[in-house]
């Protein structure tokens, strides 16, 4: 076989690796922030009456403006900000609704953000965001020929205002990531700072909340900041609340004119008729595919309890996963675990593991196994120095 390094590639892609997480077949897989729980039967049954009803018509191209389903994510986003109220901490009046002009979809978020940054960044252009977050964000970006720009973020993997705003004026990027809750910390960021860095930059600002829904009742959406501001954009996904990761579908709100530019970098009919049917009869049912959020918030905080009863230091999180540090060697538990069957994430920031939420017999075993380790290995194993 022909080497990569032997081929035509792109001098910015050599030396890269692919993005990817360990598959390994274990009883208990907690590493890739999947919703737990199976999709329900009745959206199971809507799913094949509607693909049935479609399988006939699949010799014509699917609707390219994905009409009904961008209806749909309309009213589903609109429901958001009806449920979540005015937030205090903001002037402006709060949008009661969501357009069905605002509204982009691809298959999955990732879509969703490499079409922005076609659009808005490339070569000779940069984008900036607050690390550690999202490791799909840098590849985006970098995929589309813009520099990336990484900042750290600040104590507990905070970011105030000070820090965003001296950050985008130090280094002007035309496009800034915020990633809500963040992955892979779990801690979201408040609406202050997001309103703060979009008035300190020129460029576009993606707001990531893949993870919303699993917010506790301080979280506020950033879609209560599109009213007057353009250039931002607030992107989610179906694959983690809504348990429907295997569709691929991600959405988008922002300003009309900033949707137009979509248009112009998406392939030709870029979500199929079998996509769009899918996602339009699960957002038929959205009660039934959320109805394990709480639940899988409750045996997150379980995950949080046993952890820090251990001893370790987990970050506070509104995401479907937790971040736990003063792990001693991450690599050496990370492998235990998997001997056990329990598959979590190693995400490569020192002396921590990530694990998300899963049924209460993951939960369980995920526990129990870390005890069981933890009193076999207690200096090797255990805790880090603080």
């Amino acid at each position: 076989m022909t080497s990569l390094g032997s081929l035509p590639l792109r001098d910015d892609l050599r030396g890269r690796s692919p993005y990817g997480a360990p598959v390994i077949d274990v009883p208990v897989r907690l590493n890739v922030n999947e919703n737990a729980f199976d999709v329900p039967a009745d959206v199971t049954a809507a799913l094949q009456e509607r693909v049935a009803a479609i399988s006939s018509t699949l010799n014509r191209y699917p609707d390219r403006e994905f009409t009904a389903l961008r209806n749909l994510l309309a009213d589903y986003l609109s429901g958001v900000l009806r449920r979540e109220g005015r937030p205090t901490a903001l002037q402006a009046p709060v949008p009661s609704s969501i357009s069905p002009d605002m509204i982009w979809a691809a298959n999955g978020s990732n879509e969703v953000l490499f079409h922005i940054l076609q659009a808005y960044a490339g070569p000779g252009r940069s984008a900036l965001g607050f690390g550690p977050s999202y490791s799909m964000h840098p590849l985006i970006a970098q995929s589309t020929g813009a520099d990336w720009i990484e900042v750290p973020r600040g104590a507990d993997f905070a970011i105030t205002v000070d820090h965003a705003v001296d950050a985008v004026r130090t280094h002007s990027p035309d496009v800034v990531f915020l990633c809500t809750p963040n992955n892979p910390t779990g801690n979201s960021t408040p609406l202050e700072v997001i309103e703060a860095v979009y008035d300190a930059t020129d460029g576009i600002v993606i707001v990531d909340e893949a993870y919303a829904e699993f917010a506790g009742p301080d979280f506020r959406t950033a879609l209560s900041l599109l009213p007057g501001r353009p250039r931002l954009v607030v992107s989610r996904t179906m694959s983690k609340a809504f348990a429907f990761a295997g569709a691929r579908l991600g959405y988008a709100a922002a300003d009309p004119g900033l949707v137009d530019g979509l248009r112009l970098v998406r392939m030709p009919y870029h979500l199929s008729s079998l996509t769009q049917a899918a996602a339009e009869a699960a957002l038929a049912h959205p009660d039934s595919l959320l109805a394990g959020v709480q639940e899988l918030s409750r045996q997150r905080d379980r995950m949080v309890a046993g952890l820090r009863e251990h001893g370790f230091d987990v970050v506070a999180s509104d995401a479907n996963f937790v971040l736990f540090r003063g792990v001693a060697d991450p690599t050496l538990l990370w492998t235990r675990l998997v001997e056990k069957g329990v598959l979590i994430r190693d995400v490569g920031i020192p002396g921590s593991l990530r694990v998300n939420a899963g049924t209460d017999a993951e939960t369980t075993a995920f526990l129990t196994a870390m005890a069981e380790i933890l009193s076999t290995h207690p200096d090797t194993l255990g805790r880090s120095p603080q």
